[in-house]
């Protein structure tokens, strides 16, 4: 099935996480501290990692944001008691590209997993290169450039990139979104994907050298719409 990094401290949740996820066919590695996810990140290759935010040793937010450094392309989900939305905010803009919290309901875990394990072969039939003004994304070889430099991006923006750039120039709704790019079945808050694309838009700015940056326009309330620089 999937390698599967877990990091949390408390031995009841880490064992019972660990036993439960070995039951669905999931190769597990767990850790209890932040530091010990990190080594271990130099060394392994991951699916996915479940980070505890409430971490012994080390902020659960920085160690998020190495991992996203040093497992670019692993899916890392937050597992955190602070069920604020600014906390959830700072976690995600740090590299997280989902959140559970706790107390963590098991059928709602392995579903979530589900969902992000199917992420990325789901883009519609058609061709492989999209070439938008100077963004060339390129969704067999899942990378992006813009005005000859890569832009690196994390999976799941990757995946939202390519999703509205299929359909570049018309708008596409919230709830498409969530459904193509995460999850039809989609039971977390839909903040994930205004975080993901406050990041985009980033990336794609600090990418370019001009003025001439693409732009991914809100349509308040409905979706968003993903225009090419104008010439």
């Amino acid at each position: 099935m999937a390698q599967l990094l877990v990091v949390e401290d408390d031995e009841t949740i880490g064992g019972y996480l660990e036993s439960s996820l070995r039951v669905h066919g999931h190769e597990v590695v767990w850790q209890r501290t932040g530091g010990g996810a990190l080594r271990e990140a130099e060394t392994g290759e991951f699916n996915m990692v479940l980070l505890d935010l409430g971490l012994p040793d080390l902020d659960g937010v920085e160690v998020c944001r190495q991992l996203r450094g040093r497992l670019p392309w692993s899916v890392l989900v937050m597992l955190t008691a602070r069920a604020e939305e600014m906390d959830i905010v700072v976690g995600l803009e740090a590299g997280a590209d989902d959140y559970l919290t706790k107390p963590i309901r098991l059928a709602e875990l392995h579903a979530r997993i589900r969902a992000h394990l199917r992420r990325g072969a789901l883009l519609p039939d058609g061709p492989t290169t999209y070439v938008l003004g100077e963004l060339r994304v390129d969704t067999a070889a899942r990378r992006v450039s813009l005005a000859g430099h890569e832009v690196e991006l994390r999976a799941r923006e990757f995946d939202l990139l390519a999703r509205l750039a299929v359909d570049a120039g018309v708008m596409v709704s919230r709830e498409t979104l969530m459904a193509e790019v995460w999850d039809a079945n989609w039971a977390g808050s839909t903040k994930t994907l205004d975080v993901h694309v406050a990041a985009l838009r980033r990336k794609l700015t600090e990418a370019s050298s001009t003025r001439a940056v693409p732009r991914i326009v809100t349509l308040r309330g409905r979706g968003f719409r993903f225009e090419p620089p104008e010439d």
